[in-house]
């Protein structure tokens, strides 16, 4: 199965906790808004890692999602970790369903997701699943 939605960044909370050089490393705390097939609210918490270069960072992180696939109603768990290498331009990430973390009408999801930052601003949330 395959759901697509937009998303809003509705806070984004950062906090310095290690400022040193090479890299600084932060802990930052995000919500955000989910409209389309998948819908509904997540909170998400993020280590973040910021090297020198513009552009160049990492992070790794959690999100509990609490809405709806395609009408089913519950929540699910994304496990993140990404990277950005900015003087060249790659990047990657994975985003996937933690195992037994659904609850409701989902329980019993698996999957991988992926973000894509559109050119103005918004971004899209791609959900390829499944259920035991």
């Amino acid at each position: 199965m395959h759901a697509m939605s937009v998303f809003e960044i509705e806070s984004w909370e950062e906090e310095m906790y290690d400022e040193r050089e090479g890299a600084n490393l932060a802990r930052t705390r995000l919500a955000k808004t989910f409209r389309g097939d998948v819908a509904g609210e997540s909170s998400a918490e993020l280590l973040m890692a910021y090297g020198s270069e513009e552009g160049s960072a990492a992070y790794v992180g959690f999100e509990r999602v609490v809405g709806s696939v395609h009408g089913r109603q519950g929540s699910f768990v994304l496990h993140h970790s990404a990277r950005s290498d900015g003087p060249r331009g790659e990047q990657s990430s994975t985003l996937y369903v933690v195992p037994d973390s659904a609850t409701g009408d989902l329980r019993g999801l698996r999957g991988e997701a992926r973000i894509s930052a559109e050119p103005d601003g918004g971004h899209t949330f791609t959900l390829d699943y499944d259920f035991d």
